[in-house]
This record gives structure tokens, sequence and C-alpha cells, in this order.
């Protein structure tokens, strides 16, 4: 299928989303809540184009709008532009001391009425989702939404640490704003109030990962190993035994 943006022509993957025609071709379309493997949360609302069907015309997040055959799209209208410039803005009020967002709206020449700034707020988080979303993929779910309205926020029940953390830090790992306190300290790893024991690799005798985080992934494997390798001397190995091989093969 053939989809239009910004006046060139694309083919399209069936299944697919504007966002991921757009990245696949090198389109840019900004995003904060779009990583690959969380993808379609349409929360940010910054990757919204201008889409045409037909004679109709509607504005619409590119991360959760399926292709369709002869669609015609604007990433970069002034009307887009605009909308956009509106919602960083916003974000920027939210956390102006934020270096992410700051560097963003920079991008974009904004800058916020020192009126509605408040700039001993060190407020980091934008509400994304994307530490919720990875600790759901993750199959914990320790870390969730709170309230609601402008109270609204992440965090374990009741502030407590949370028994189903295993202190894996994948929250840490997505969060684009790096709202999330992880603290990986003399074989201690701190994060949303809880301390975990960290463990050793045994290959590079670096702290990689934690003692609960291991126990998680071999119950889900329905094994055990004692071998605790960390993911740059993994893939180390792997390269030297792909090495090794492809020289003995020729």
């Amino acid at each position: 299928m053939k989809v239009k943006i910004n006046d060139c022509y694309y083919e399209g993957i069936q299944g697919e989303t504007l966002l991921d025609l757009a990245k696949r071709n090198n389109i840019e379309i900004p995003s904060l809540c779009h990583k690959n493997g969380f993808e379609g949360q349409g929360r940010c609302r910054l990757c919204i184009v201008e889409v045409k069907e037909g004679k109709k015309t509607k504005v619409v997040s590119s991360c959760v709008y399926p292709i369709k055959d002869g669609l015609e799209v604007v990433t970069n209208s002034d009307k887009i532009i605009k909308m956009r410039k509106d919602i960083i803005l916003l974000l920027l009020m939210k956390t102006p001391n934020n270096e992410y967002i700051k560097n963003l709206a920079s991008e974009y020449g904004i800058t916020a009425p020192s009126r509605y700034v408040d700039l001993n707020n060190n407020e980091n988080c934008i509400l994304c989702g994307l530490c919720v979303k990875a600790c759901e993929k993750m199959g914990t779910s320790a870390i969730s939404f709170v309230n609601r309205g402008t109270s609204k926020r992440v965090s374990t029940p009741y502030d407590d640490p949370s028994k189903d953390c295993i202190g894996c830090g994948a929250c840490a790992e997505v969060c684009p704003t790096k709202a999330i306190s992880l603290i990986d300290k003399d074989g201690i790893r701190t994060i949303w109030n809880k301390e975990f024991h960290l463990v050793e690799c045994s290959v590079c005798g670096k702290y990689y990962t934690t003692k609960e985080a291991i126990e998680f992934i071999d119950s889900k494997l329905g094994e055990i190993s004692d071998k605790h390798i960390c993911e740059t001397c993994k893939k180390k190995i792997i390269s030297e035994k792909f090495k090794e091989s492809f020289e003995n093969y020729y």
C-alpha cells in the first residue's frame, strides 16, 4: 500500500502505524512515549500529524494511527508545528529544570513565560508511561499511575517498597527524562525506596543486576544457572564464537 508523506510516496506494510512507516524511511516525527518494544501509547501527543482521507483532514497521533492505502500525511505543517510547540511549552512548565525537555524546547525556539515557571520545581516526570509499560512487560507490575488530575504520578502502592519490584532497572532504562532514581553503590542498588544486593558478572567481575532479577528470570525460564554473565560479556562471547566459526568454515 502506498502512503504519501510530505509530497513523497512510501510503500507501507500491513499493520504498520504512521510513525512506524516514517521512522523506517528516516522521516523525523518527534515522540516521547514511543520506544521499540513499547509502541502505541499515544500519551505525549508530540507525534501528531495531519492526515487527509478523501476530502477530510484531521490531526492524529501517528504512533497509534494505522496506515491505509492512499493516505496523505503532512508531518510539519504550520498547524502541526504550532500544536507541538504548545505541548512542549506545557511540558517545560511542568518540568522547568529537566535538561531533556529544555533541549527540546530550545530546538523549537520555546521559552516559557517566567511568571508561569517555578524554578524551584525539580519535577522530571512527564507521565509518558514508558516505565509502567516496561514493568508490565517484565511481568512484575510493581509500579503504576496513582492519583488523578494534577496530582497524578508514577509510584509503588502507597509509596512503600514494593514486594513485586525486582530492581531490574527496566523502568529507569526507558525513561526519556531520567526521572527515576536508580543508585548503584558498594554492591547495593536503591530504587523505588527499596535496596537490592547486586550480582557480579562471572566473567568481568562487574556488578550488573540484582539477585531478585536473576531469580525472577530463572523462574520464567524454568532453569537455574550458576553462571551470571552481563550483557557486555555475553555479546563479546557470542562475537568470539561467531568469529571462530567463521574462521573454521573458511
